[in-house]
């Protein structure tokens, strides 16, 4: 059975309706009417065939993050090729999402260590803490929280990455690219490059309803009540965790070719919203707390803080939503950009195009 919800965020006349990048719906209260069905993308993108292939890590493991008062077991994955020739360190960053994995990585770190060229890599695939395959406690999750995660798995002694000393190459997808340029930003770490794959800094309340004040406290009621103990597991039962829900998200704009979204990714994606703690990071995401930045402007100036500094990869899509792809665009030609280049994709081209985002990453590997 499908089910629907309706959340009543503003008070006032004729409704907008809109259909969030989560899956949920929320009817808002503007002067003029205006339907907005989902953030459809044009689908012109080349059907290249995506095929489900096994890929094995090398290794898998847990790393204990601490937390204020929290132990959080954070789920790693690293792939290695065969090659006894000196290695290349890769941080693979999954896209902040409902449904964040190390998943949408694998088969791209797949491809770029079996390279038999001249870089010889080793790639580690980590999952947020709240997300994927790590622990997800009751923590008030926002930017800060993240970035200080990212900075003590990158820095920390006992990290998986401590053998990678200054010559980690972080790639990461959506916000948690800008989160890692953010980091660097500071000089909390010091990556030898990054690779920025359909980045992404506003999300999807913010991105169309904006952040003034009175937006704000309703993203905050909308956030408490996904947080409560019975009426939030109702909620992100009703509006998240179900897999027609997650279909048609996939269709609608994570995925460029519809035909792409198999039953397979799915089934594994619905699985996940169904362990314990699912709710508290999405409930973040959704309502804007996980945005490293708060304007273009911001996001173009971690990019022009890296000038001179690293060398920079940007992969825009050619199917991104309206809104998302005008700030993949914006960085082209930008300061602090050293390569742009554009795929095929919407939000998650690294899952949906494996192949060709890989070959655009060693391509980069090759050249710094």
């Amino acid at each position: 059975m499908a089910f629907s919800a309706t959340l009543y965020l503003l008070p006032s006349s004729p409704n907008l309706s809109y259909r969030a990048p989560s899956p949920l719906f929320i009817n808002l209260r503007f002067p003029k009417t205006l339907t907005i069905k989902s953030f459809s993308s044009s689908l012109d993108s080349p059907k290249l065939a995506f095929v489900e292939k096994p890929s094995i890590p090398s290794k898998t493991g847990s790393w204990e993050w601490r937390f204020q008062d929290n132990s959080v077991k954070v789920y790693y994955e690293e792939h290695e090729g065969d090659s006894p020739k000196p290695q290349k360190n890769i941080l693979m960053i999954p896209t902040i999402s409902d449904v964040s994995t190390v998943e949408e990585w694998r088969l791209v770190a797949k491809d770029i260590v079996m390279q038999q060229g001249k870089v010889n890599c080793r790639a580690t695939i980590v999952d947020w803490p709240g997300l994927g395959y790590s622990d997800r406690p009751s923590i008030n999750y926002n930017a800060d929280v993240m970035e200080k995660f990212l900075v003590d798995f990158i820095n920390a002694s006992n990290s998986p990455l401590s053998c990678a000393g200054n010559e980690l190459v972080v790639f990461g997808g959506g916000h948690a690219a800008t989160i890692a340029f953010r980091a660097a930003k500071k000089g909390l770490v010091k990556p030898s490059a990054i690779a920025a794959v359909a980045p992404t800094w506003a999300g999807p309340l913010p991105i169309v309803f904006g952040r003034n004040s009175d937006m704000e406290s309703r993203y905050g009621l909308l956030r408490g009540t996904l947080r409560a103990p019975a009426l939030g597991w109702m909620m992100y039962n009703v509006l998240v965790s179900n897999e027609k829900a997650i279909q048609s998200q996939y269709k609608s704009h994570v995925y460029a070719n519809p035909d792409n979204v198999t039953p397979a990714i799915v089934e594994s994606r619905y699985a996940l919203t169904k362990r314990k703690g699912a709710r508290y990071v999405p409930a973040a995401f959704l309502t804007g707390l996980l945005d490293p930045v708060t304007s273009r402007e911001d996001f173009l100036d971690l990019f022009a803080s890296m000038d001179g500094k690293i060398p920079v990869l940007v992969v825009s899509t050619k199917s991104a939503p309206k809104r998302s792809k005008a700030e993949m665009d914006a960085l082209n030609g930008v300061k602090g950009v050293t390569k742009f280049v554009e795929v095929p994709g919407a939000l998650l081209p690294q899952e949906e195009y494996p192949s060709i985002v890989a070959e655009e990453l060693y391509k980069f590997l090759l050249e710094i």
